[in-house]
């Protein structure tokens, strides 16, 4: 049930923005930025990263919309279910492995990350700069999914995942996905 009483039952994000649109083009800017721009990490880890993270989190809203990204982008939802289950024998490459653990304890103890964390990824071949993606992913979706719970966001993609606007789109279609919600809950607002 949504804790805002000005929310429809079910609730979405964009039911959100649109009462609240404050804001929501920069962070959709940053989001897009973040999410859909070239980097070291692809398109489809930076998704995982924010899918798992909202897992991890128990944010089935946001857990379920970036299933969806990650899965156009190239990520196996059996992965994703595996790694949800139990990180330790999910069939994660070992390149990205230690990326996904640090983003889970940067999740969970940010204040015990250490050199050796940094290091295992540095180890598995990536750089600074892929770190620092992943940090960004895990930031972001950490202050998302307590938008979304805090605000009583109840809509569920698992219930309706045709419902999602990446639901048999193609990658190209979800280059700037995150400025087209933005855009969508302008038009909504203008009404």
């Amino acid at each position: 049930m949504p804790l805002l009483p000005s929310l429809p039952d079910p609730a979405h994000l964009k039911d959100l923005y649109a009462r609240f649109p404050q804001n929501v083009r920069p962070l959709m800017e940053y989001t897009d930025g973040l999410l859909r721009s070239e980097g070291e990490l692809s398109v489809g880890e930076r998704e995982l990263i924010a899918t798992y993270v909202s897992a991890l989190n128990a944010c089935t809203f946001c857990a379920g919309a970036h299933r969806a990204y990650a899965e156009v982008f190239g990520i196996d939802g059996d992965l994703i279910d595996a790694l949800i289950a139990d990180f330790d024998s999910a069939p994660v490459d070992d390149k990205l492995r230690p990326v996904l653990a640090y983003a889970a304890k940067l999740n969970t103890l940010p204040s015990r990350m250490v050199q050796a964390d940094a290091q295992a990824v540095y180890d598995a071949g990536w750089s600074e700069a892929a770190l620092y993606e992943a940090v960004q992913v895990c930031a972001l979706f950490n202050m998302m999914n307590r938008i979304i719970e805090g605000t009583g966001i109840n809509f569920d993609y698992a219930q309706a995942p045709e419902g999602h606007p990446a639901a048999g789109s193609r990658p190209e279609e979800q280059a700037d996905s995150y400025a087209k919600f933005g855009a969508m809950v302008e038009a909504m607002v203008k009404g």
